[in-house]
C-alpha cells in the first residue's frame, strides 16, 4: 500500500472523483438505457406493428453485442490506451443512441440497437480499468462503491423514466435522452480522465475472438428464449446454448496453451480472485434473475402502472444506498467475507418476506422486504468485486475487468431466464395452458376478473421467489472462502492466495 494511502484510511482525492464521475456517468448512460428500452417494448411492438417475439431483438440485439465485444475490451485497452478505447465507446454509443431514436421502421432499430451495444459492451470495462488504475489496489473498496452507484440507479430510475418517456413524450426519448449525457461524458473524458500511452499488447488472439465472442453472444442467446419457447428442449433454445458451450469450452482449453489469449485465464490462479468470480456468478444469477419479479407481480397481479411499479421498486434501491458506501469502505479494512456474509444474510430475510406473496399482500411488508433485500445488496456486490481486484496489480486490471463484466453479463442473462421459465411454467400450470403462454393467460383472466385468477397468479409468485431464495442461499457456499482478512498488497507481485485465505483466529 503506498504511504499517502495508508496515511488517510484509503480515502478517494480529488483527482480519482473527477475520474469516477466521468467513469459514473459512463456506467449511468449504459446501464439506465438497458432498463429503459425494456419498459418500452410493449409500445414499440404497437409502434411498428409487430409481434413481440420480433421486439425482442431491440433487447437482445443490445445484449449480444455486449457479449460480443466485452471480451476484445481487455487487448483493446492494452493497445489503444483506456482513455481512447473510453471516448471511442462512448462516441459509438452514442451514434447508435441517436440513430435508434431516429429509427423509421423496426429492422433499422435493431441495427442501431445493436451498434448501441458495441458502445455499451466497451464502457463498464474500459471505465473500471481506467478508475481502478487511477485509485490504486489500496482504495478499490471505496472505487467499487463509487461504480455501484449507476448499478442502483439503473434498476431502480430505468423502470420510473422510460414509463413516464413512453406516457408522457414519446419513445424516441427513450434513446435521445442519451445523447446529452454523451455528450456530457465525452468533452469531460477529454479534459480529466487521464492520458496513458498504449502498451504492447501483443498479437490480437484473432482465433481466440472467434470462439469467445460468438460463444458468449449464442450461449446468451440461448438461454434468453427459455421462457418464449416453453423451456429448455426447444430446439432455438438448447443449440445454440449448446454450440455456444462447445465454442467456450475450446476457448478455455486453447487459451491455457497460447501466450497471449483474449481472456487471461492466468488471472484464475490466484484463488482470491477465482473464489469472488464463482460468488459473483452465482450471486448475479440469483439476485438480478428474482429481481425482475417484483416490478412484473406489481404489474401484473396487483395492476399498477409502469410507472407506478418502478416507482414501488424504489426502497430496494434506498436501502443499498444506505450500505453500500459503507460497505466498500468496510470490505477494504476488515476483509470482504466479513461483510458480504452478513449481507447475504440481510438478502435471504428480504426475499423470505417475498415468498408468501398474496394478491393482497399489504403494501408496506412488500416494500420492507425490498428495503432489506436492498441492504444485503448494498453489503455483497461491490464487496465481492472488490475482493477479486483488490489482490491483482495495476497491469492486469484492464483483462481482469473484461472478465468480471463477462462474468456479470452471462450470469445475469441466464439468472433473468431462469427465474422467467420458472414463473413462467407455474403461471401455464395454474391456469392450464403451455408454459410459453403462461403469462398472457393470467393477464388475460385477471384483466377479465375470473374469480381467483389474483390469488393464483400471485401464488406462482411465491413460489418463484422460494427457487430464488435457495439461489441466493447457494450463494453463501463460495462467499465462506473469501477472504477474512484485508490481503496484503505488494507493488511488485500479487499476494499468495493461500495466505489470503488462510483462517484467522
Amino acid at each position: 500500500m503506498s504511504t499517502q494511502a495508508a496515511a488517510d484510511g484509503g480515502k478517494l482525492d480529488r483527482r480519482v472523483l473527477q475520474v469516477a464521475s466521468v467513469v459514473v456517468l459512463g456506467a449511468v448512460m449504459a446501464i439506465l438505457d438497458t432498463t429503459v428500452v425494456n419498459v418500452a417494448l410493449q409500445k414499440l411492438a404497437i409502434e411498428f406493428s409487430t409481434s413481440f417475439d420480433v421486439i425482442q431483438w431491440v433487447a437482445t440485439g443490445y445484449l449480444l453485442a455486449l457479449a460480443t465485444v466485452i471480451p476484445i475490451t481487455g487487448w483493446a485497452s492494452e493497445r489503444f490506451g483506456t482513455k481512447r478505447l473510453y471516448m471511442i465507446a462512448v462516441v459509438l454509443f452514442l451514434a447508435g443512441s441517436m440513430l435508434a431514436g431516429a429509427a423509421w421502421n423496426i429492422e433499422t432499430l435493431i441495427i442501431f440497437r445493436v451498434l448501441q451495444g458495441f458502445g455499451g459492451g466497451m464502457l463498464m470495462p474500459a471505465g473500471m480499468t481506467i478508475l481502478t488504475q487511477t485509485a490504486g489496489p489500496e482504495r478499490i473498496g471505496r472505487v467499487m462503491s463509487v461504480l455501484g452507484v449507476p448499478m442502483l440507479l439503473g434498476p431502480i430510475g430505468g423502470p420510473i423514466l422510460g414509463g413516464w418517456l413512453v406516457d408522457a413524450v414519446s419513445w424516441r426519448w427513450v434513446f435521445f435522452i442519451n445523447v446529452p449525457i454523451g455528450i456530457v461524458t465525452l468533452v469531460l473524458a477529454a479534459r480529466i480522465l487521464p492520458k496513458d500511452a498504449p502498451e504492447g499488447a501483443g498479437k490480437f488472439d484473432f482465433p481466440g475472438m472467434l470462439m469467445v465472442s460468438p460463444g458468449l453472444a449464442a450461449l446468451i442467446f440461448g438461454v434468453s428464449k427459455i421462457p418464449s419457447a416453453g423451456g429448455v428442449g426447444a430446439l432455438e433454445v438448447w443449440l445454440p446454448a449448446l454450440a455456444g458451450l462447445v465454442l467456450l469450452v475450446a476457448f478455455v482449453l486453447r487459451a491455457l496453451k497460447v501466450p497471449n489469449p483474449l481472456v487471461d485465464l492466468k488471472l484464475f490462479k490466484n484463488r482470491s480472485f477465482t473464489v469472488a468470480m464463482v460468488t459473483m456468478a452465482l450471486f448475479f444469477i440469483a439476485f438480478l434473475g428474482g429481481m425482475m419479479l417484483m416490478p412484473t407481480y406489481f404489474l401484473l397481479v396487483r395492476g399498477e402502472s409502469t410507472l407506478n411499479a418502478g416507482l414501488l421498486m424504489a426502497p430496494q434501491g434506498l436501502g443499498a444506498m444506505l450500505t453500500m458506501p459503507t460497505s466498500g469502505r468496510l470490505a477494504y479494512k476488515i476483509g470482504a467475507r466479513r461483510i458480504v456474509l452478513p449481507g447475504m444474510a440481510l438478502l435471504v430475510a428480504g426475499m423470505a418476506m417475498l415468498t408468501v406473496v398474496t394478491a393482497t399482500t399489504p403494501y408496506w411488508l412488500l416494500l420492507g422486504g425490498l428495503f432489506v433485500m436492498g441492504l444485503g445488496m448494498g453489503c455483497t456486490m461491490m464487496p465481492i468485486t472488490t475482493s477479486a481486484l483488490q489482490t491483482l496489480l495495476p497491469k492486469d486490471m484492464a483483462r481482469a475487468s473484461t472478465a468480471t463484466n463477462i462474468v456479470q453479463q452471462t450470469a445475469g442473462a441466464i439468472g433473468s431466464a431462469v427465474m422467467a421459465t420458472i414463473l413462467a411454467a407455474l403461471l401455464a400450470g395454474k391456469f392450464g395452458v403451455p408454459t410459453n403462454l403462461g403469462q398472457i393467460a393470467a393477464t388475460t383472466a385477471i384483466h377479465h376478473g375470473v374469480p381467483g385468477a389474483a390469488d393464483q397468479a400471485a401464488s406462482a409468485f411465491g413460489s418463484t421467489f422460494v427457487w430464488a431464495l435457495v439461489l441466493v442461499v447457494l450463494c453463501v457456499i463460495p462467499a465462506l472462502f473469501l477472504p477474512k482478512r484485508r490481503p496484503a498488497i505488494s507493488p511488485q507481485s500479487t499476494p499468495d492466495a493461500d495466505d489470503e485465505l488462510a483462517p484467522t483466529h
